[in-house]
């Protein structure tokens, strides 16, 4: 692994769904999520991590130290046994947290990038601040959730079909929007990732899910999902030169469709201002 990383960073990613559910909200019936004041769609920061780790896990292939701790259907005090298993002679109980928690950070991308609680009773871990965190991301514009009917032409059991007379469509409904540009900011601080070990390398990674992982993320409801620009503002010390928000506010979004509905990334235009002394603009898409 490479020395962690020695640098400040803030960045803008830009996103859109079409015909597309980017987050369902199981409290709402699995429609897209949106701010009941506005009418813009959000989606959630554990939305968009679970991505990252999916993509890192599909083309890492649990290689350590690129394993992926919080892993769909992962038993996570199993996930820690080997941490433990690996500092069995100390017998100090704080010295074995703490020695367990850098193993943790050691082998585990998503521990050392994001964080974790894992201070639970069995096999106690401690608890991890990751250097990288995503905000809530939000649609430029309000945007409009829909329910289309569906119909499947087939039953489950011999049961349902008697009950239906023959008849074996059963009826079911689809939540999307039509179109959404979803803004997302993020941070990634130095100090923290001097704690974690988050690395040179694990930091290319990252920018490198955030640009592909929608492509490995395919479903009915997520087509037509992709990112569409990465403005990354990397400080040239471990501290910043500039407040994240002053940075955030150089990236203007304007729509230039007139009255109709966006439809397209190309019905806005995205405008980058110059950054101020001691910041790094970078366009990586």
């Amino acid at each position: 692994m490479s020395d962690p990383i020695k640098n400040r960073y803030e960045f803008v990613l830009l996103f859109d769904v079409k015909n597309g559910n980017p987050n369902g909200d199981p409290d709402g019936g699995n429609l897209p999520r949106i701010d009941p004041e506005t009418g813009h769609g959000i989606t959630t920061d554990v939305c968009l991590k679970r991505k990252v780790r999916n993509y890192v896990e599909l083309t890492k292939e649990d290689q350590t130290p690129f394993n992926i701790y919080v892993k769909e259907k992962g038993i996570l005090t199993e996930r820690r046994q080997p941490a433990y298993d690996a500092v069995a002679e100390v017998k100090d109980k704080a010295e074995k947290i703490s020695q367990a928690r850098a193993w943790m950070c050691k082998n585990f991308f998503d521990v050392r990038t994001f964080g974790a609680v894992m201070s639970t009773k069995e096999n106690n871990c401690g608890q991890v601040r990751g250097p990288v965190q995503f905000a809530f991301s939000q649609s430029i514009d309000p945007v409009v959730p829909l329910e289309a009917s569906i119909t499947r032409m087939a039953v489950e059991t011999r049961k349902e079909a008697d009950a239906q007379d023959g008849d074996n469509r059963t009826m079911g409904r689809k939540t999307y929007i039509p179109y959404g540009l979803y803004r997302l900011h993020g941070f990634i601080s130095a100090p923290l990732a001097k704690q974690t070990g988050f690395s040179e390398e694990d930091l290319k990674l990252f920018w490198k899910a955030l640009m592909e992982m929608f492509d490995h993320d395919r479903s009915a409801a997520r087509g037509e999902m992709a990112p569409q620009k990465l403005i990354v503002f990397k400080h040239d010390s471990e501290l910043g030169n500039a407040p994240a928000q002053k940075l955030f506010n150089l990236v203007t979004i304007q729509k230039n469709c007139g009255d109709a509905p966006p439809r397209s990334f190309a019905d806005y235009t995205v405008s980058v201002g110059a950054a101020p002394t001691g910041v790094e603009l970078i366009e990586m898409l």
